[in-house]
């Protein structure tokens, strides 16, 4: 199995070599990640600039394969780009994305380059898993990729008949004790945003961003409700973005538009 390995903070970042080492165990694995953190930056790809890549290896010289992996100067959504053309000998069987330092659940998805990268692997047809681990100055990471990883081999022995793009949000209570995994939707609820103003030793205004959990709770299990009570969250996603129920209706629709004042369109 050809596993392709990518994230967003970065191809130095621990939670990266914590997962590498435990797909190693699975299949070879080729990493080819953001040369620096790239955190909160979406689906963003770089076209109208040159993309840098470098070669980056491993400083103990007594390792056989010497090679890291590829540091792009770009998003991780150009890192699975590029890998999968340039980088991979074959079409990867895999792609997953992270460990995130940090979750990556409710409508925080959206802004996620951890989720991105791997959303950008479904668009190749391959199955891609998104990981996510609870935000921690001193987070393990090794726990969390034995969890992962045990996890992800689940999910490719159902050995569904189409590709499937997954997201997976880790809280830390799930790697104390026998952890538990919930299979829930997104909570698509607005997370409580605010802006705390404050003034720089030059006397201009500036502002940070800061926020708590959404202010709405769904009446329904979510990946946010089952990560409070300390499970797994796994969400199947699908990139997309149509109201299939309201296309439908609009397709019905006519539509008049003036040219002149005589001229219809029907959908």
């Amino acid at each position: 199995m050809l596993i392709l390995l990518t994230n967003d903070d970065g191809i130095y970042a621990p939670g990266l070599a914590a997962i590498e080492r435990q797909l190693r165990l699975v299949g070879e694995v080729v990493v080819v990640a953001p040369a620096t953190e790239q955190s909160g930056v979406g689906h963003s790809i770089t076209y109208l600039t040159p993309l840098t890549v470098k070669e980056v290896f491993h400083p103990d010289s007594r390792r056989g394969d010497k090679r890291r992996g590829w540091a792009v100067e770009g998003s991780p959504a150009d890192c699975v780009k590029i890998g999968v053309h340039q980088f991979c000998p074959r079409r990867p069987d895999l792609v997953v994305s992270g460990i995130n330092c940090g979750l990556n659940a409710g409508i925080n998805v959206l802004y996620s380059g951890t989720v991105a990268a791997a959303i950008e692997g479904a668009f190749f047809g391959i199955t891609s898993v998104a990981v996510s681990l609870e935000f921690d100055e001193h987070a393990p990471f090794d726990r969390a990729a034995e969890l992962a990883r045990s996890i992800i081999e689940q999910i490719l022995a159902k050995k569904r008949p189409d590709p499937q793009l997954y997201n997976m949000n880790i809280p830390l209570a799930a790697l104390e004790g026998r952890p538990q995994v919930c299979v829930a939707p997104m909570n698509v609820a607005r997370y409580g945003d605010r802006f705390e103003k404050r003034r720089d030793p030059w006397g201009r205004d500036y502002y940070w961003l800061n926020g708590g959990p959404p202010t709405a709770t769904p009446d329904h299990e979510t990946d946010l409700s089952a990560l409070a009570q300390g499970k797994v969250a796994l969400t199947p996603l699908d990139y997309d973005l149509t109201r299939q129920a309201v296309l439908s209706e609009m397709q019905r629709w006519e539509f008049c538009l003036s040219n002149g004042g005589n001229e219809k369109y029907e959908g």
